[in-house]
């Protein structure tokens, strides 16, 4: 009884001082920490993956594996240079063999994925996907996997919440599994606006810094606003569109073709 009495008041004090700041300046709520999430998202990665791989469907072109992981591995490259915290984080992109599906997603920690329907369907050019790789990557950067399961969690106002949060809780089990069900719930619900504008800003700068021509961001949501006719692809749902998007992307592209016009050398991480 005691300790049913102690969760409402833990959570209420993790509520009322869960913030943070993210790399743009905008407050975050963060019930889950950045490490919490990398954590739940490494589980959910596996869990992911594993059945696809299982049938054969993870990286099972080699061209297109080889092109995904160059164009990322320069992003990379460039997020670490960036946010020097990242050079830990266990990195890594994968193409899952899925024809149908248009999308892409980054969990914490830089666990990525990309389907073939989104390389089939929209035919991007390298430019074009490095602006969907540095988009996602931008999302991890900016702990928005930790701030969408700190929102999901703070809803749900149940254990699994309370046992994510506090570390020495004697629910870890519980907590284990239900914070990798929130990372990959993370991945597969819409974006904030704001969430998505913020990964525009910082994706773009870091797609420029790669060496990728940043005014291929605003192509690129022209080509997805294309596929899928009446019925939208799969990354336009979970990647709301602000009616105004390319036109801020081409500006914000004019601010960064000095980084993509630099002569220097872009490095790739290894994956």
């Amino acid at each position: 009884m005691k300790r049913l009495l102690i969760i409402p008041i833990a959570l209420f004090v993790l509520l009322s001082t869960a913030c943070t700041t993210s790399p743009t300046g905008r407050s975050q709520f963060m019930l889950v920490s950045p490490e919490q999430a990398i954590s739940a998202s490494k589980v959910a990665y596996f869990q992911t993956l594993k059945p696809l791989d299982d049938k054969g469907k993870i990286d099972s072109d080699p061209a297109v594996t080889r092109r995904v992981k160059l164009i990322t591995g320069r992003l990379i490259s460039q997020a670490i240079k960036q946010y020097p915290h990242t050079r830990n984080w266990e990195w890594s992109v994968k193409v899952i063999d899925d024809p149908e599906t248009v999308n892409a997603w980054c969990m914490a920690g830089g666990k990525m994925a990309i389907y073939t329907g989104l390389l089939n369907k929209v035919k991007p050019t390298d430019d074009e996907l490095a602006q969907v790789m540095a988009h996602e990557i931008s999302h991890a950067l900016a702990n928005h996997t930790a701030e969408k399961m700190s929102v999901q969690m703070a809803s749900q106002i149940g254990m699994v919440a309370v046992a994510v949060a506090v570390s020495d809780s004697d629910y870890g089990g519980a907590a284990l599994t239900g914070a990798a069900l929130a990372a990959t719930m993370a991945i597969e619900l819409p974006n904030s606006r704001t969430a998505e504008k913020e990964a525009d800003q910082m994706g773009i700068e870091l797609a420029a810094k790669a060496g990728y021509n940043p005014y291929a961001a605003a192509t690129l949501w022209e080509k997805m606003a294309r596929v899928g006719g009446s019925s939208p692809p799969e990354f336009l749902s979970t990647h709301p569109s602000p009616g105004n998007r390319q036109s801020t992307l081409r500006r914000l592209a004019a601010k960064m073709m000095p980084y993509y016009q630099q002569k220097t050398a872009r490095p790739v991480y290894p994956l």
